[in-house]
């Protein structure tokens, strides 16, 4: 038995420990009356891995057997749990994991029988590492068919999933919006080619609420926007709608304007109570009261919608959009919104084409201390307060109210200021060329005191008004005068001497200390 172990012939180095070990369980086993229990102390002995050579020839035996015995239950444990291992992880499993731990397996028992070639043989090691090879061989061939197998139906159920939405894209919706190509047309029904969708019905009662406009659009080959009513209706058909399709997408449209903040340009269409209405393409918007922009709010004029809205009707307007709400069919506009942009792109224009001299009728459309602003075709000039009349002027609101129509001349252009400078009093005669044919200096005149100044005080000829002359403060009396309150208030009517006449610069001295001076006494026979 010896012989058949590697290395048995050769000295063997045994500790005292083992040796007494190994003595004394051969001594409990022969006086053991049961071999079963000396069967368990060899085994015991076996897997502790005391007993390496024996003396005796029965120790070398019993240690073979013992050695021997376990091994099969090793390999059918071995085998056991390779074969759960496969049942309960087939996918899991893999061939290439596997080899290298055979191969582990092997190298070890190879080491271990070269370390210590009496404590096992590499012989009971075969069939072990035979049945994981062909364990793991089963595991290799099983479990690729396996894996292969089960990624496939993932796959499957991913393209089904797939089909779905693509099947669902292909259906149409109500309210869905699209461009289509016109087929056919008749008085009753207008077919239009959906392309891959199918084929839908424009049906004649659509047809009779058309107009004209939208009429022409109809023709063979033409690509039309729809509408989708009805994607089936009892016959089987797609009801489409053309007039709703065009007021859906002048709802995108009105959309557009608000986020970007563009003027619209329309015209009134009616009104109501609390303001106007106003078309923004199919769809109805509408302009409260309080977004009217100021100069048609000052034009209005009455207590009846009718009788402030009436006029305003079919004229033309711009408007800004400031809120959509489709659900609730709303559409707000405003005109004090896009009223400052449309009115200097209008001057702009206008500005161009403008030339001085020219004279233009326009409307006043605000009034303020310095002047008025008038509106002359879509850009507004301003009639300083000098410029209103030939007569002393203290607020334009005494010769003009907002709405007056008044003919004015353009007399300055500022293209890079945007401003344009109008005059009124151009339009009327001259008073300046009477005063140079009617008066001479040193002639006495009668005048009204009408604005007082630290340096002097004016006053207008009364037959005259238009004319209107400064007495300095040094020709209001022969004493010394502080202010001009401490001899005259306005209001006075004065006879008054005229001592000086500038008709170029239009300028017109008077005095009053000079009325009763012999040195006018030659005029003043003859006056």
């Amino acid at each position: 038995m010896n012989s058949m172990i590697p290395g048995a012939d050769e000295p063997e180095e045994v500790t005292p420990g083992s040796t007494a070990e190994q003595r004394a369980a051969v001594e409990t086993a022969e006086d053991d009356s049961t071999t079963e229990q000396a069967s368990e102390e060899r085994a015991e002995l076996s897997q502790n891995g005391a007993p390496k050579a024996a003396s005796d020839g029965a120790s070398a035996e019993e240690t073979d057997e013992a050695s021997a015995e376990p091994e099969a239950p090793a390999v059918e444990a071995s085998a056991e749990t390779t074969s759960e291992e496969a049942e309960a992880a087939p996918a899991e499993a893999s061939a290439e994991p596997e080899a290298p731990a055979v191969e582990a397996s092997a190298e070890t028992t190879s080491e271990e029988a070269e370390v210590a070639p009496a404590e096992v043989s590499a012989e009971p090691e075969a069939p072990a590492a035979e049945v994981n090879a062909e364990s793991a061989s089963e595991e290799t061939e099983a479990a690729p068919v396996e894996a292969s197998a089960e990624p496939e139906a993932p796959a499957a159920e991913v393209s089904a999933e797939a089909a779905v939405p693509e099947q669902e894209q292909t259906l149409l919706k109500r309210g869905q919006v699209l461009d289509g190509t016109v087929l056919t047309t008749s008085p009753t029904s207008v077919e239009v080619s959906l392309g891959d969708l199918g084929v839908g019905i424009i049906p004649g009662r659509e047809l009779e609420r058309m107009n004209r406009e939208t009429l022409e659009m109809l023709k063979p080959n033409e690509t039309i926007p729809v509408y989708v009513v009805n994607p089936r209706d009892h016959q089987g058909n797609v009801i489409l709608s053309v007039n709703r399709a065009l007021e859906e997408r002048d709802w995108q449209m009105a959309e557009e304007y608000r986020i970007n903040q563009e003027v619209y340009e329309s015209r009134v269409a009616g009104y109501n109570k609390g303001g106007l209405i106003v078309r923004f393409g199919r769809v109805r918007g509408f302009v409260p009261q309080s977004q009217i922009s100021a100069e048609r709010r000052a034009a209005m004029d009455g207590e009846t919608p009718e009788e402030r809205w009436g006029e305003m009707v079919n004229q033309q307007i711009a408007v800004k959009v400031m809120e959509v709400d489709r659900s609730r069919n709303r559409l707000i506009l405003s005109e004090r919104a896009a009223a400052r942009e449309v009115r200097e792109s209008r001057k702009e224009n206008l500005i161009s084409d403008l030339k001085v001299g020219e004279i233009r009728t326009g409307r006043v459309v605000s009034l303020v201390d310095f002047g008025a602003f008038i509106d002359i075709g879509g850009a507004e000039g301003l009639v300083h307060l000098t410029e209103l009349s030939w007569q002393h002027v203290t607020h334009p609101r005494e010769l003009l109210k907002v709405g007056d129509e008044v003919r004015v001349e353009v007399i300055s252009i500022d293209p890079d200021r945007k401003r344009i400078g109008l005059s009124m009093k151009s339009q009327a005669a001259d008073p300046w060329d009477t005063v140079a044919i009617e008066y001479n200096v040193g002639q006495l005149v009668q005048g009204k005191i009408t604005k007082l100044t630290k340096f002097g005080a004016f006053a207008q000829l009364v037959n005259a008004p238009e004319i209107e002359g400064l007495i300095h403060i040094s020709e209001l009396s022969d004493q010394r005068v502080n202010h001009p309150r401490e001899v005259v208030e306005e209001g006075d009517t004065l006879t008054l001497r005229v001592v000086k006449m500038d008709i170029q610069n239009r300028r017109l001295g008077l005095s009053l200390k000079r009325v009763n001076s012999p040195e006018y006494l030659d005029q003043d026979w003859n006056y």
